[in-house]
């Protein structure tokens, strides 16, 4: 994943993608629960990943001296690389025996873990299946609410649950960035609100073209590279 977008000074992000390429590479590990008699609706679940993100950003632990401090900066020094993998049942409180996070949503359950090494991956989370990850909406979703920060995914994409969820995770990513301290504080504050949401075809050329943060996918899965997946439209960088 990359983007397009100079990131704020204090970022850890590297604007090179030399550099990026060169460094040790990590994965943010996210699980979402889907049990087969309740799966969450698929918006939900985007919400969910993209809020468990920031929570992680934000936590104390990942910043400064916290315990997961060094893992953070080596995985954000790289490639901002998230993979979802689902569980249900006993994986799931397996998953929750570990280190992390568990951000819940109106139906939807996300677990964050630290960043790990691509092929160091801790057992419990390295069995879990990335695939059928497939979830719908069984209600209509409502237009965003005005003035809530939302991650508008590409009208024209076609993306599994699970990719859709790393994608909102990226924007909601680039968002945070891009925020002042006091924004971010603000946003932290009030629970991190934010709607994900499909662009209208006929507005996605503006909002691609608007200077927001803008997530361009590295083509690993599912889509091809450089495409552009989700642009971040957050109040406080307009």
């Amino acid at each position: 994943m990359s983007d397009n977008r100079t990131p704020a000074a204090d970022s850890p992000f590297r604007p090179d993608p030399g550099a990026r390429d060169a460094a040790p590479q990590f994965v943010l590990p996210l699980v979402v629960r889907i049990e087969r008699a309740a799966p969450p609706a698929r918006t939900d679940a985007l919400e969910t990943a993209a809020r468990a993100v920031l929570v992680m950003l934000a936590d104390e632990r990942s910043v400064d001296e916290g315990e997961w401090a060094r893992a953070m900066r080596d995985w954000q020094d790289a490639r901002i690389r998230k993979v979802v993998r689902r569980a249900r049942g006993a994986e799931w409180r397996r998953a929750e025996a570990l280190p992390g996070i568990t951000v819940t949503g109106k139906s939807a359950e996300v677990r964050v873990f630290p960043p790990v090494p691509l092929d160091g991956w801790p057992k419990d989370l390295a069995r879990l299946q990335v695939s059928g990850t497939d979830l719908d909406d069984p209600d209509p979703v409502p237009p965003a609410e005005p003035g809530v920060p939302t991650l508008w995914l590409n009208p024209a994409l076609d993306m599994s649950a699970g990719k859709a969820m790393a994608q909102a995770g990226h924007g909601a990513q680039l968002a945070w960035w891009g925020l002042s301290d006091e924004a971010r504080a603000t946003w932290r504050a009030t629970g991190f609100p934010l709607a994900v949401r499909t662009a209208a075809p006929a507005a996605w050329p503006a909002l691609t073209a608007g200077g927001l943060p803008t997530v361009r996918d590295a083509g690993f899965t599912e889509i091809a590279p450089g495409s552009c997946t989700v642009v971040a439209d957050h109040p406080a960088l307009r």
